[in-house]
């Protein structure tokens, strides 16, 4: 209990500077009802997980104390100084980017317990939201301070990972559909959609820090808990209640959304299709929700999913003995643990 409430004072210190950093760095300008819906969600919370696991290594990466330097002037290898908060907000910007959308696509009422972007302003202003704030991250990737070749790097990184992203998202899409999907296929969804993210937030710091060694360790070990942390995702839409979770419980299994519980129930020979038979998300009731989880759960569904994300939180945290044995190092480890331990 020590060391969760460790982290999550971690997180939420992080959380605070980063807040101030969007406020500073996004102003609502004009046209105002743009960067309105630009930070709309972004003010709405969000526990800045991205970010923050983007702070804490570069905090690892240099070896300091936790939150002793200022990270808008922030030491690299070679002495110089960056604004790593930048490159953190830019990591924020492209998350909210990607909810906006989702939520246009799966056409949903709610994200983070308020009315979705398109739902509380309009369709068009909401695209435009997203994609300012899909520009505004690339900005300020550019504009951290660190040297023209560290800065092509990570800016290079940051727009594959967006394009893996729209991959991420068209299989996700493509899988609603599709009769047989296997479990690779969806954890490569899975990696595509969420976990790139998560792998970028963690390698970041060393392209721009220049700790080209730790790049790619710290890209796997971002990956590995990036991908537990949808596994988790998919377990709480089914375990979690709609009021907590900020959404409809049970919305992903209405939807037809393939996840790692419902591959895994079909091998099992479970009828998946037919556990909810109402059709629309705002009807489905609490009992019908209950009595299908209380099937993936009786064939192992739900264990084997935990299981799996638990496999891959070990092994993400293995990755990062390429890190100083330092305090931000064993807050990153816990962050891992924290992503499949939370409940919402």
């Amino acid at each position: 209990m020590a060391r969760q409430h460790a982290v999550e004072e971690a997180i939420l210190a992080r959380r605070e500077q980063i807040n101030e950093a969007i406020r500073r760095e996004l102003p609502v300008d004009e046209p105002e009802q743009l960067y309105e819906a630009s930070r709309y969600l972004m003010d709405a919370g969000g526990k800045r997980l991205r970010p923050t696991m983007l702070l804490l290594a570069a905090e690892a990466l240099a070896d300091v104390a936790p939150l002793s330097t200022d990270f808008r002037s922030f030491p690299t290898a070679d002495g110089a100084e960056i604004d790593v908060l930048r490159a953190a907000v830019g990591i924020e910007a492209i998350q909210s980017f990607t909810l906006i959308h989702d939520d246009i696509m799966d056409d949903d009422d709610l994200r983070r317990g308020v009315p979705a972007v398109h739902r509380e302003y309009d369709l068009s202003t909401a695209i435009l939201a997203g994609d300012t704030l899909f520009a505004k991250a690339f900005e300020y990737m550019l504009e951290t301070g660190a040297n023209a070749e560290r800065s092509v790097a990570a800016t290079k990184r940051l727009a594959t990972t967006c394009t893996e992203i729209c991959e991420g998202q068209s299989f996700d899409i493509d899988f609603e559909t599709r009769e047989e999907v296997t479990t690779d296929e969806y954890l490569q969804m899975v990696e595509l959609k969420t976990a790139v993210l998560y792998a970028t937030s963690a390698s970041i710091p060393a392209q721009l820090l220049g700790y080209e060694d730790a790049v790619e360790p710290l890209y796997g070990y971002g990956l590995d808990v990036g991908r537990a942390f949808q596994i988790q995702d998919d377990l709480l839409d089914l375990t979690t209640p709609s009021e907590k979770l900020g959404k409809q419980r049970g919305s992903d299994l209405v939807e037809n959304k393939q996840t790692i519980i419902t591959l895994h129930a079909r091998q099992q020979g479970v009828d998946v299709d037919s556990l909810v038979e109402t059709e629309s998300v705002e009807s489905v009731t609490e009992s019908e929700i209950d009595d299908a989880v209380a099937q993936l759960d009786a064939v192992g569904s739900i264990e084997f999913a935990r299981e799996t994300a638990h496999d891959l939180i070990a092994n993400g945290k293995d990755r990062l003995e390429v890190l100083p044995d330092n305090e931000s190092r064993r807050l990153l480890e816990g962050i891992a643990d924290y992503l499949v331990e939370r409940e919402y």
